[in-house]
């Protein structure tokens, strides 16, 4: 074998250094003085976000290949995902009518294996023959039953350097062969290989001042077997011979759950770090008295469902206590998420108090305003609705009557968040759909100066003056079903209340896919719907139709459908473009039955409410998010009535695309399908945008690492409450400090404490 030679280098507890003298390095020395980095190659890394030795150390391999006994062609089987490590014999081009298609020889004795590239006119240059390559992929066979990889990844061994150095000495070999070799992804457009990557963090972890601090309470590392830092960064660059594949792979090796739980553990320290200093806070201690509760009797329109009845009393005993609330009111579509938001505002109005509603967009404030007359307008509440398309003249009266407290229940949009609006007695904040106004700075939630509080998003500000001594209670409702992981570290400071049951007389929807080719069919179906008096929505995914998309537009097929499908119908129009007073209208005509048929985009996913409507297409399903399919769904099944949702598609369908239709088939569980979604999308798309106030993790996943997350969250909690028999202040403070480091280094987080 050409490998036989290569011996696994020594472990890292002798140090054995493939350089001369070199001096120590600290985590926080930049990577330019790295040895073999500079200037120019830490410029490029740092696009990669690796500014510090720190940074590089936590640059871990995306995969590892087992190079300790790699495959002799001879024993390759076709189906298995292998490593061989062979000579180059020949290589070159040879075109197809599709595509030119590259093609290496490589042999071990008078065995060969067949590779190939496609589109491979890149690799023209950069095999020689005599080299010895390292390939790993899926073994398969051509039509004459030879053994071949397509596509397979490379390494070239004992080539030039990147530094244009020899690099085949027997030292730096042993990199490559004759162990467990980690691969990491490439920067510079392939400028800095996983070849230079391995040699620059095996000198880096040579040149590591010895004995890291460890930074996590002694108890804690006990508790869940945690390697020391030092140990566990050798080991997940260098794992030793007898480790195994499957645990290096989904980084479950000892190495891996230290560094994963230590990034989790100092976020989760913050947030309830957080937590705490909230509660250390000066709140409003409303009273709940039999007054208060008659009070909410009077305005529910329905018996309350045991799910309501227990959030509303976390949310109660939250307000009695003489410290601000900071609650999360999560629920799936139709749960009742706002008569509960109501049944909390009677108690900050009956104790002499205001409130603030804030909802993202204009129809969802029209709407919570329009429920509001209909629930607490009877009882003599107050209420008033300001948003950005308001009159100034009318903006002028609305904002007095907020400042002199005569409004008790104040909704709107941003135009809240102007610098003019000032209440009176502000003592309620309520904050629809949260995640809409943009999250990123989470942290500067809620912040208050002598003359205001900051209660909303990023930089929402609502000023009070009279109140200004006690910070206003907030509740944070999403109808977006969070799955718990993301939702300890998205709103990992405010505690958590669940509506998972829906009102009595709720039906289940029942939820079909079909082809457009079948349109015809669905078109009777909406037929028969309104013939039986009830209402539909058809959804289209964009506005206008354009030469570069083959998408259904909203426009276009209003008109087919209003002139000819549904000619003898009342049909509708809504997106985003219209006016906001002919939206208002068009909504209006709907809920009150005026309109059979409303033809929308996306702009009905949030905030409309309408029981008669019984039916829902949406055209083109497969171009949808699965948790925007889901909203779009909650806006029918809202009556006892049976509801059915359509879910048409055109074109060819991609394998997530198809995961996604059969994930709304199978179920109206939002919890479920938001874990899908997080599954599909990963933790920073899950809003739809990277800033959704993730934090950037380095080694954690959220998808991966849940129980170590929820470990994590408890032993922060341990640690932030005080010194105990086995974790002294020290501790304590210890892990505080880095804390405070990690948060503004590391996370991209404001900083705590």
């Amino acid at each position: 074998m050409p490998h036989a030679c290569f011996g696994q280098v020594d472990p890292p507890v002798l140090r054995t250094s493939l350089l001369t003298s070199v001096e120590m390095l600290e985590p926080g020395t930049s990577v330019q003085f790295v040895k073999g980095i500079g200037p120019h190659r830490a410029a490029i890394l740092a696009n990669k976000g690796i500014h510090t030795v720190d940074d590089l150390l936590h640059y871990l391999p995306f995969r590892y290949e087992d190079r300790l006994n790699p495959r002799t062609v001879a024993e390759l089987r076709p189906g298995e995902m292998a490593t061989v490590i062979a000579e180059v014999r020949n290589s070159g081009i040879f075109r197809t009518s599709r595509m030119p298609i590259f093609q290496l020889t490589a042999g071990q004795g008078r065995a060969k294996l067949k590779c190939l590239w496609f589109n491979g006119t890149y690799l023209r240059d950069r095999f020689q023959p005599g080299q010895l390559v390292a390939l790993y992929g899926k073994v398969d066979t051509d039509r004459r039953g030879e053994l071949q990889i397509v596509q397979p990844q490379f390494e070239i061994l004992g080539d030039a350097s990147e530094d244009g150095e020899a690099d085949d000495s027997k030292a730096a070999m042993s990199l490559e062969v004759g162990r467990i070799v980690p691969i990491y992804e490439s920067a510079g457009q392939g400028k800095l290989t996983a070849r230079w990557f391995r040699r620059i963090i095996r000198s880096t972890l040579e040149s590591l001042t010895p004995d890291l601090p460890d930074s996590i309470p002694a108890a804690v590392r006990a508790r869940l077997g945690l390697i020391s830092p030092t140990e566990s960064l050798w080991k997940v660059h260098w794992p030793d011979a007898g480790e195994s594949i499957t645990d290096l792979q989904s980084s479950r090796t000892p190495a891996h759950v230290r560094l994963i739980f230590e990034e989790l553990f100092f976020l989760e320290l913050g947030l309830e770090l957080r937590r705490r200093q909230q509660k250390s806070q000066t709140g409003i201690a409303f009273q709940l008295d039999d007054r208060v509760r008659e009070a909410i009797k009077k305005i529910l329109p329905f018996h309350p469902t045991s799910a309501q009845k227990r959030v509303l009393k976390e949310i109660a005993s939250d307000m009695q206590t003489s410290f601000p609330m900071r609650r999360l009111l999560q629920g799936d579509v139709g749960s009742g998420k706002t008569i509960v938001a109501f049944e909390a505002a009677i108690i900050a109005i009956e104790n002499g108090y205001q409130v603030a509603l804030m909802a993202p967009t204009e129809i969802l404030a029209q709407q919570h305003y329009f429920s509001a007359r209909q629930i607490l307008e009877n009882a003599g509440y107050r209420i008033v609705l300001l948003t950005g398309s308001v009159e100034q003249d009318r903006k002028r009266d609305i904002r007095r009557h907020i400042a002199q407290g005569n409004a008790q229940l104040v909704i709107g949009t941003h135009a809240l968040l102007e610098e003019k609006v000032e209440f009176g007695k502000l003592g309620l904040v309520i904050v629809d759909e949260q995640h809409r106004f943009g999250v990123m700075q989470r942290l500067k939630l809620m912040r208050k100066s002598a003359d205001e509080s900051e209660a909303a998003s990023g930089s929402t500000r609502i000023t009070t003056r009279s109140a200004a001594d006690a910070e206003p209670d907030v509740l944070v409702m999403t109808a977006t079903p969070i799955p718990r992981t993301l939702a300890l570290t998205l709103y990992g400071d405010l505690d958590l209340s669940v509506l998972n049951e829906l009102p009595p007389g709720r039906t289940p929807i029942v939820t079909r896919r079909i082809s457009d080719e079948r349109s015809a069919e669905v078109w009777d179906f909406v037929r028969k719907q309104v013939s039986a008096g009830h209402q539909a929505y058809v959804v289209y995914p964009v506005i206008e139709e354009s030469q570069e998309s083959e998408l259904k537009a909203a426009l276009k097929m209003y008109k087919e459908l209003s002139n000819k499908t549904f000619a003898d119908l009342k049909v509708g129009l809504l997106h985003g473009r219209l006016d906001p007073e002919l939206k208002e209208q068009v909504m209006r005509m709907f809920q009150r039955g005026e309109l059979n048929i409303l033809v929308a985009t996306t702009v009905i996913e949030v905030g409309v409410d309408v029981p008669n409507a019984t039916l829902m297409v949406v055209e083109h399903a497969e171009r949808f998010g699965l948790s925007q399919l889901h909203q779009l769904r909650g806006r029918i099944g809202r009556g006892a009535a049976k509801s059915f949702c359509v879910l048409m598609t055109g074109g060819k369908i991609s394998e997530e695309g198809e995961r996604r239709l059969d994930a709304m088939v199978r179920t109206n569980d939002g919890f479920e399908i938001a874990e899908l979604d997080l599954e599909l999308r990963g933790p920073g798309e899950f809003f739809g945008t990277r800033q959704a106030g993730m934090p950037d993790f380095r080694v954690a996943n959220l998808i991966r690492d849940r129980e170590l997350l929820e470990a994590a969250k408890r032993e922060a909690a341990v640690v932030v409450a005080g010194p105990s028999g086995e974790i002294t202040q020290k501790e304590i403070d210890q892990a505080i400090r880095q804390m405070r480091a990690r948060w503004h280094s590391t996370y991209g987080l404001a900083e705590v404490g």
